[in-house]
């Protein structure tokens, strides 16, 4: 991001636009500008959403659902870093959850923290290596819960939404993560649900619960 130090560790390769994709691209920058008047140019939002779509466009499945995917990630990545540089109010705590696929257990951990949570904890979630989808097991033992992994997409990691976060979990992402002073980090070893069977991914998914709800006791206490 222009004049600030949330550029994300690797510049994306532009990806291919056709003049659909432009105008799409183009709408959701005007109605970004208008969300973050006062706190970002419009230039800086433009840039956003262009560098995010680069960013997700590798490992779209579904291209047409692109334009969508780029706005909810650009709009969370402008707030991300507008928190960490104090621009806007951060009423809430704030927790990352990482792992390599963002497919898997990253998603598993953000559905059961936002839903367990109430709204009173600000949760996000991004990989090292984003896959194309939500891994259905995954999502099909959160549903079995009552937590559903519908909404929920993979994301590349970038430095923004880890300099926002005041509570970072890891759980397979290797070194990928950068380490930033004043943040709290936690590993989860957490075996990866990729290729395994509803009721393999059930004991991952009951741990990952259980995880979460010992983070949340401590992060908001009672």
């Amino acid at each position: 991001m222009p004049g600030s130090n949330d550029q994300p560790r690797s510049t994306p390769l532009p990806a291919p636009r056709d003049a659909d994709t432009a105008r799409a691209l183009a709408k959701v920058a005007a109605e970004l500008s208008h969300t973050y008047e006062g706190t970002f140019s419009p230039e800086t939002v433009a840039h956003v959403v262009e560098e995010s779509y680069d960013l997700l466009a590798p490992s779209a499945k579904v291209p047409d659902f692109l334009p969508l995917l780029t706005q909810r990630f650009a709009r969370d990545r402008l707030l991300a870093v507008a928190q960490a540089e104090g621009r806007v109010a951060k009423p809430t705590p704030e927790v990352l959850f990482l792992c390599v696929q963002n497919a898997g257990r990253s998603q598993m951990a953000a559905g059961f923290m936002s839903h367990l949570s109430g709204g009173r904890v600000r949760v996000r979630s991004a990989g090292s290596q984003p896959g194309e989808r939500v891994n259905p097991i995954a999502a099909q033992a959160m549903a079995e819960v009552g937590v559903s992994l519908s909404e929920a997409f993979p994301k590349p990691l970038t430095n923004d939404v880890v300099r926002a976060a005041d509570v970072i979990v890891t759980m397979g992402c290797g070194d990928a993560c950068p380490v930033y002073p004043g943040k709290r980090y936690l590993d989860w070893e957490l075996a990866d649900p990729a290729g395994l069977t509803l009721e393999q991914v059930r004991p991952i998914r009951d741990r990952i619960e259980q995880n979460v709800r010992g983070l949340l006791a401590e992060i908001l206490p009672l």
